[in-house]
């Protein structure tokens, strides 16, 4: 196993679609794909948790940790709370993505409805969600959005493009804040970033991108890499903390309920053909080896 150091990269291994990274430590837990992947139950994931806490250093002994494929952005919920466990000061937490993450769902929890709970952890003074554009919080998929932690200020949505009227109307408008086009967004963030220096974990979904800069398995936003980049880099010296998911790959769930619930969220189950994935991989892989070192650069002493 690799010794690992502040500059490890982790790669929670349930896809494949990672490549290897220079000096990573590398989980295979591809036979947990059918049982995690979208979505779980709260006892599955806490299962998880702690096998995670038997064969990871702590927190602060290694870097950034990738997950796959978008299909498993709610482990950054066991993740987020592992590093709030030993955190000896409030701990904020900023998310880029296209969605809010911040979902309801009936069956445990999935991909979508993460945030929510990682709001509700004690240690947490703040969750960001930047750089959506997707219509998730507009008027058509309001009731679907947990309003608790929107209401107590814990949880931000920035977004740009989506018509979010709404939450003026029923008192949650302190609680999104939206922007003419993604450098608008990306700038005011990284200036509130650099101004308000505290303990950050930061939580990258590569579906915030456009579809120009990498493709993923979700629908996607209009962020650059440039714009990227930009936040890393305003988190210098306050990250304790990252992960990173959205990357492509296909699976074909034995469970009809899966099967169900992920066509019904809009995701192509089937996905595009060998050498199309493949393609979209090898950009995926190379823009990962261009973050590892900004994410490491930024962490804090």
């Amino acid at each position: 196993m690799t010794v690992a150091s502040r500059a490890t990269p982790v790669v929670l291994d349930f896809d494949g679609s990672v490549a290897p990274l220079p000096g990573e430590l590398r989980l295979d837990l591809r036979a947990d794909q059918e049982a995690i992947r979208f979505g779980c139950r709260v006892a599955r994931l806490d299962a998880l948790r702690a096998e995670l806490g038997h064969r990871l250093p702590p927190p602060a002994a290694h870097g950034t940790v990738l997950m796959g494929s978008g299909d498993f952005h709610h482990l950054s919920w066991p993740l987020i709370a592992r590093q709030a466990a030993g955190a000896s000061e409030p701990l904020r937490v900023v998310v880029l993505d296209n969605h809010p993450d911040n979902m309801r769902y009936w069956f445990g929890v999935h991909c979508g409805s993460w945030v929510r709970r990682v709001a509700a952890l004690p240690q947490v003074s703040q969750v960001i969600v930047a750089g959506i554009t997707s219509g998730d919080i507009g008027l058509g998929h309001a009731w679907e959005n947990h309003w608790r932690p929107l209401a107590n200020g814990k949880l931000q949505y920035w977004s740009c493009g989506v018509d979010t009227g709404w939450a003026r109307r029923v008192g949650l408008g302190r609680a999104f804040r939206a922007f003419d086009g993604l450098p608008a967004l990306t700038d005011a963030l990284a200036a509130q970033l650099q101004r308000e220096r505290q303990p950050t974990y930061l939580s990258i979904d590569k579906d915030v991108l456009s579809p120009e800069t990498v493709r993923t398995n979700w629908d996607q936003g209009r962020m650059t890499e440039p714009q990227l980049m930009a936040v890393v880099n305003a988190l210098h010296g306050q990250l304790v903390g990252s992960d990173i998911t959205g990357e492509v790959s296909t699976f074909a769930y034995a469970s009809r309920l899966k099967q169900l619930l992920s066509a019904g969220d809009g995701q192509d189950t089937a996905g595009p053909d060998a050498a199309t994935v493949a393609e979209w991989q090898r950009e995926q892989n190379a823009l990962n080896g261009r973050l590892i070192g900004p994410l490491a650069a930024a962490r804090r002493n």
